[in-house]
């Protein structure tokens, strides 16, 4: 199972890896294994869902004191979204500028034109599709000089997420073969 946190070691939320996957093990996982500083981590697990997301921000909720929206991607799911990736070329190119957003729930096509009616509002080069349980977003400036933040992107679609670059989702996709 790939296992992303949301909005962690930014804007002052600090979890420390080593007690992140404490809390995973302590949930009952196996063989996990923490990828980067951003609240992602591989672990082996019977069953995933929301069942499993609810039990891990129980977990993080008792151990650390923090509330944390926790996504579970199986690796099916995984490589759905590698597969249906619309954006070849950057992901080729750059793909550091392609983000995967794993949400809450599944973007149809109002989510879509909400996101590119706040996009062409501020006049950016940004491009998004939708994907199986995901949004796929194009950066050709980067994210960090992006007005397509998440809070915009959550305000429009009306789904909680949490993104990851393109080089992490194709990594966890092989860290989820098992």
């Amino acid at each position: 199972m790939a296992v992303y946190l949301r909005a962690i070691n930014v804007g002052g939320r600090k979890l420390l890896m080593a007690d992140f996957k404490t809390c995973l093990v302590r949930t009952g996982l196996g063989a996990v294994q923490t990828v980067g500083a951003a609240g992602t981590a591989v672990a082996e697990a019977k069953a995933g869902g929301a069942a499993l997301e609810a039990e891990i921000e129980a977990r993080l909720a008792k151990d650390c004191g923090m509330t944390i929206e926790v996504f579970v991607r199986d690796h099916a799911d995984m490589a759905r979204v590698v597969a249906g990736n619309p954006f070849e070329a950057m992901a080729r190119d750059k793909p550091a500028y392609l983000a995967v957003s794993f949400l809450k729930g599944q973007a149809g096509a109002a989510e879509v034109e909400a996101v590119r009616a706040k996009i062409a509002g501020f006049g950016g080069p940004e491009e998004l599709e939708a994907g199986p349980g995901c949004l796929y977003f194009s950066y050709p400036e980067g994210q960090g000089r992006s007005k397509l933040t998440p809070v915009v992107i959550e305000r429009a679609t009306k789904l909680r997420g949490t993104a990851r670059n393109w080089n992490t989702v194709v990594k966890m996709t092989e860290l989820t073969k098992g």
